[in-house]
């Protein structure tokens, strides 16, 4: 049982179920990472040269979010959103970067994907992925996305509690 606001993923049910419970509750977990911390402190960086940050992690699963779901899944021909050549490191750099403009877009690319996912007949849909020059499935995709927030949310850990020593999932 969780004592916070994120979602509590199911225990049983279905494989979409379980996929879309715990993918909410891993997205659930870096917003609360987050949560009332100044932009400042969301750039704050993890240790030189390193450029990972909280802001920059935000920025990061935008960017994998809209190339799984959209750019894979829907085959939308659209660029990353903040790089035209497709460069993901452009994501880490938080010069300048606020709150609300990484939220925002991260957000909104949270709100394709699981409409995308929603829409979709079943896990076994399947779009390319270019760089793996392979069809990939629905559920791969899914899984995929639940692997990189629980990677990072373990970054967010170390972040937050070297910004301000809060502790804690």
């Amino acid at each position: 049982m969780n004592t916070d606001n994120r979602p509590v993923p199911p225990l049983t049910g279905g494989e979409r179920e379980m996929l879309r419970g715990f993918l909410d509750f891993h997205r659930a977990t870096l917003a609360m990472k987050c949560e009332g911390l100044t932009d400042e402190q969301l750039r704050e960086r993890s240790s030189p040269p390193s450029t990972l940050s909280l802001l920059g992690l935000v920025r990061h699963m935008a960017e994998v979010e809209r190339t799984w779901f959209r750019r894979v899944i829907d085959a939308e021909d659209i660029p990353l959103v903040w790089s035209e050549d497709g460069d993901y490191q452009v994501a880490y750099d938080t010069t300048g970067a606020t709150r609300a403009e990484a939220f925002a877009a991260w957000q909104a690319e949270v709100e394709h994907s699981r409409r995308i996912e929603l829409a979709a007949p079943s896990l076994d849909v399947t779009g390319y992925q270019p760089r793996w020059e392979a069809e990939v499935s629905l559920r791969l995709v899914m899984l995929h996305l639940l692997h990189e927030y629980a990677r990072h949310n373990g970054h967010a850990d170390f972040l937050r509690e070297g910004i301000d020593g809060v502790v804690g999932a």
